[in-house]
C-alpha cells in the first residue's frame, strides 16, 4: 500500500471544533460573536432602566425604543447587498463594529429624550451588520476549502454567540449597579468595537466562482439579485419571524405570571428562565447532526411544533413544572433554529450569501416589534396566561409553512 494512502487512511477525521481552531478566520469570528453577544444582551435589559431613570422619559414612552430597531433590516440588506457586490466582508464588517462603538458611547451621552431614539434609528442599526458580514465570510471560506464539516463549524460560531447572551445580561446588571448604566452603555461600546482584535488583520478569501473584489463588483454568481430570487428566502424569514415572536412576549410576561400569579420564589423563577440558553447551546451541535440525517427543514418542523408546545404549556398547565418543560421545549427551538437558520438562509440565496445573511439576522427587529405589540394587545384581550396562546398560533402557522417549504423545490437539506 502507498505510504500517501497509509497516512490517509490513518489521519484523523476532520472535526468542527478542531477547524475553528485551527483558522484564524473561524477562531476569530467565534470570539468576536461572543463580544457581540456579551455588549447586546449587557445592553438590552438595562434601556428602558437608563431612559426612566437618567432621561425621566415615561414607561409608555421607553417602551416606544423598541421600535428603532425596525430600521435595522433596511440597513442590514444595504449592507449586505454592498457587500454582495464588492466582496469585502470584513471590511463593511469592521465599520459596523466602529459604527456600534459610536452609537453605545454617544448613547452612554444623552441628556435629551430623543436623542437614544436617533442614535438607535440611525447609527445602531449600522453595527447589526457585523454578525452577518462574520457569518458571510465563514461561508465563502467553507466554500473554498469545501470543507467536509462546514455546516458544523457554522454551529460553533453561532454558538459563541448564543454564551454573549448568557453572560451578557448578569454583567451589564452588575455593573449598571455599580457604576451606573452610562458605564455600562460605554462598556457595550467596547466590547463592540473590541470584535475587531480577534479578527486581526485577517482576509476573507472568495467562495469559488467569484471575481476578487477589486475587479467585478458583482455578486458571487456575477449577477444582481432582484426580488423574485429573494423570494424563498423572504418567505422562510417570514416564517423564522413568526417563531421568534414568541420571544419578546415570553421576557416580558412570564416573570410577571411567575411571580404574581403562580407566587413562584425568585430563585425558582430564575432558574426558569435561565435553563433555556443552557439547552440550547447543549442541542446545537446535536442539532447539526441530526440535520444531517434528515434534512434541516424536515428538523425545523419539529422545532417550530416545540415552540407551539412550549407556549401551550406557559398558557394552560398553570404550575412550576409546566413552566420548566415550556421552556426546556424553547430550549429545543433554539437548539434547531440557532444553529442552522443562518445556514438556510444562506442556501437560499446563495448567489448573494452577505444579503441572505443579512435579511436573516436582521429579522429579528420586526419579530421584537410584532411580539411586543402582540403581547400588548393580547395581555388586554385575553390576560395572563392565555396571552401565550397567541404565539401558539404564531407557532402553528410557522410549522405548517416550513413543512410546505420542506417539501417544495426550495427544500434544503
Amino acid at each position: 500500500m502507498s505510504p500517501v494512502l497509509t497516512a490517509a487512511a490513518v489521519a484523523p477525521a476532520p472535526s468542527a471544533v478542531r477547524s475553528v481552531w485551527a483558522s484564524p478566520l473561524y477562531r476569530g469570528a467565534t470570539v468576536a460573536l461572543f463580544l457581540s453577544g456579551l455588549g447586546a444582551s449587557a445592553a438590552a435589559p438595562q434601556i428602558t432602566l437608563f431612559l426612566i431613570q437618567d432621561l425621566h422619559v415615561s414607561l409608555t414612552t421607553a417602551g416606544l425604543y423598541y421600535l428603532t430597531s425596525l430600521t435595522a433590516p433596511v440597513t442590514g440588506y444595504l449592507i449586505g447587498a454592498r457587500s454582495d457586490r464588492t466582496g469585502r466582508r470584513l471590511g463593511l464588517f469592521r465599520l459596523c463594529a466602529l459604527a456600534g462603538f459610536v452609537g453605545w458611547c454617544a448613547m452612554a451621552m444623552a441628556d435629551q429624550v430623543w436623542m437614544p431614539f436617533v442614535i438607535s434609528a440611525v447609527v445602531l442599526a449600522f453595527a447589526g451588520g457585523a454578525g452577518s458580514q462574520l457569518f458571510a465570510a465563514v461561508h465563502d471560506d467553507l466554500r473554498a476549502t469545501a470543507s467536509p464539516v462546514g455546516d458544523g463549524v457554522v454551529s460553533v460560531v453561532r454558538m459563541a454567540l448564543t454564551a454573549g447572551w448568557i453572560v451578557g445580561p448578569v454583567a451589564g446588571s452588575l455593573l449598571a449597579t455599580a457604576a451606573g448604566p452610562r458605564a455600562m452603555l460605554v462598556a457595550t461600546g467596547v466590547c463592540t468595537l473590541a470584535q475587531i482584535v480577534p479578527m486581526g488583520l485577517v482576509r476573507a478569501r472568495p467562495a469559488p466562482g467569484e471575481a476578487p473584489a477589486a475587479s467585478v463588483p458583482a455578486t458571487s454568481a456575477g449577477q444582481r439579485v432582484g426580488v423574485r430570487g429573494m423570494l424563498p428566502l423572504l418567505a422562510f424569514t417570514g416564517l423564522y419571524v413568526l417563531v421568534y415572536a414568541g420571544e419578546p412576549i415570553k421576557y416580558g410576561y412570564l416573570t410577571i405570571y411567575m411571580h404574581e400569579d403562580l407566587r413562584l420564589p425568585t430563585a425558582v423563577s430564575g432558574a426558569v428562565i435561565g435553563i433555556q440558553p443552557l439547552i440550547e447551546l447543549a442541542l446545537m451541535p446535536l442539532a447539526v447532526v441530526v440535520a444531517r440525517r434528515v434534512g434541516m427543514m424536515r428538523l425545523m418542523v419539529l422545532g417550530a411544533a416545540f415552540g407551539v408546545a412550549a407556549n401551550l404549556c406557559f398558557a394552560l398547565t398553570g404550575g412550576t413544572v409546566g413552566m420548566f418543560a415550556g421552556q426546556v421545549l424553547m430550549g429545543g427551538v433554539w437548539g434547531v433554529f440557532a444553529g442552522l437558520g443562518i445556514i438556510v438562509a444562506q442556501r437560499l440565496l446563495p448567489e448573494a450569501v452577505a444579503t441572505a445573511s443579512a435579511v436573516f439576522m436582521s429579522s429579528t427587529a420586526i419579530a421584537s416589534a410584532l411580539g411586543g405589540l402582540t403581547g400588548s394587545l393580547g395581555v388586554g384581550l385575553l390576560g395572563l396566561p392565555h396571552v401565550f396562546l397567541a404565539p401558539a398560533l404564531y407557532g402553528l402557522v410557522a410549522t405548517v409553512g416550513i413543512a410546505v417549504m420542506s417539501r417544495s423545490r426550495h427544500a434544503v437539506n
